[in-house]
């Protein structure tokens, strides 16, 4: 896998490795992206993506009835 480099703010860095719970920053930046893209692959599972608004569309705009 191609590795890349990413500077941050150090704060930023520090505060990253406290809620990852790690000594590492380079660690503790991978455990969060990883799981951020986990909650991503979650919630489109349980919601739909990008291609399902079109779908939803005609809900949206169609008039609620029972008011």
């Amino acid at each position: 896998m191609a590795k890349v480099t990413i500077t941050l703010d150090s704060d930023l860095a520090i505060e990253v490795m406290l809620l990852a719970g790690t000594k590492s920053p380079q660690d503790a930046v991978e455990l969060i992206v990883r799981d951020y893209l986990e909650r991503s692959h979650r919630t489109e599972a349980r919601t739909g993506n990008a291609t399902d608004q079109e779908r939803l569309a005609d809900r949206r705009s169609a008039p609620e009835e029972g008011r």
